[in-house]
């Protein structure tokens, strides 16, 4: 426990991914602290402006949920087959470490964030 830094010994029998992809063998490594509260997963999706970069996206997202984003992942693309505009969609994790959140908080960190790509980024979205 020391060698690694971990500081619950049940930890030892988890079977979550979070904590055994950690630890590869003949590795010291210091262990990283995950939420046992439960994810919450919201969707946003848009229609790329001309200069668009996903590390603007980013950006916006923790700017409103700091540590509380716990991932922000591409899940869809598409291009419309006449105006050939693009559009994304992306799936924010949500997750508090300490307690478990509302669906009231989430729902108004993703509006918004929604708000944030509209004006920030100049994304129309969808």
């Amino acid at each position: 426990m020391v060698l690694f830094d971990i500081p619950d010994i049940r930890l030892f029998w988890s079977q979550d991914e979070r904590f055994l992809s950690q630890f590869q063998e003949n590795q010291v490594t210091t262990f990283k602290p995950f939420s046992k509260y439960p994810p919450c997963y919201k969707d946003v999706s848009f229609w790329l402006p001309p200069a668009f970069h996903e590390n603007d996206l980013y950006e916006q997202i923790r700017n409103v949920g700091g540590d509380i984003v716990e991932d922000v992942r591409l899940i869809d693309e598409f291009q419309h087959p006449k105006t050939k505009k693009e559009s994304q969609a992306y799936r924010i994790t949500y997750r508090h470490m300490s307690r478990t959140l509302t669906d009231a908080e989430v729902d108004s960190m993703q509006l918004q964030v929604r708000e944030n790509i509209r004006v920030e980024l100049g994304c129309e979205v969808r």
